[in-house]
């Protein structure tokens, strides 16, 4: 079972936990991109992007060089933009078929998940498994992780043993 992580990360937070589940894993990558990129400027951003719950923007992205239909597993990342997903996972979800693959979303953000999962599972036509929100402080600049290793390591062996425990399914033969 083919298993890699597609996520968008304008700053270093969700590239931080994405390569972290590559990594323990050992699964393949792929970082979303928007084809015109974001400001560098945090602030801007934020300005920019501050209607994105209500206006459901999408982004024109690079195309992606890999086959989805290599992949039964997907563990889907996303910053929290406005109480939701960002724009280009939103262009992502609604271009790309995901049906027939369980999905692993995680969020990262500072506090303010609101209805990122929702529109995910509103999005997807996977199916959606152990959703994960992970807080970092509300100081952009600070880069402190809230929630703790210990509940970040249980999400993705949640993940792992879900793989495993798919490996030991009989097989039935004719």
């Amino acid at each position: 079972m083919k298993t890699i992580v597609i996520y968008f990360g304008y700053g270093k937070h969700t590239r931080m936990i994405a390569q972290r589940v590559k990594e323990e894993l050992g699964c393949d990558i792929l970082e979303i991109k928007p084809k015109i990129p974001y400001s560098s400027d945090y602030q801007t951003v934020v300005n920019e992007t501050e209607d994105n719950l209500y206006t459901k923007e999408t982004t024109e992205i690079e195309n992606i060089e890999i086959s989805l239909d290599n992949y039964e597993k997907v563990i889907l990342g996303t910053p929290v933009w406005w109480y939701t997903i960002t724009p280009p996972i939103r262009t992502f979800l609604t271009k790309y078929d995901l049906s027939g693959k369980t999905i692993y979303p995680f969020a990262t953000n500072a506090g303010w998940l609101g209805s990122t999962f929702d529109e995910i599972r509103e999005l997807c036509k996977g199916t959606i498994k152990e959703e994960m929100n992970i807080k970092f402080s509300t100081d952009y600049a600070e880069n402190k992780l809230v929630t703790s290793d210990f509940e970040i390591e249980n999400w993705i062996n949640k993940v792992k043993e879900d793989n495993e425990w798919k490996n030991k399914l009989p097989v039935e033969i004719n």
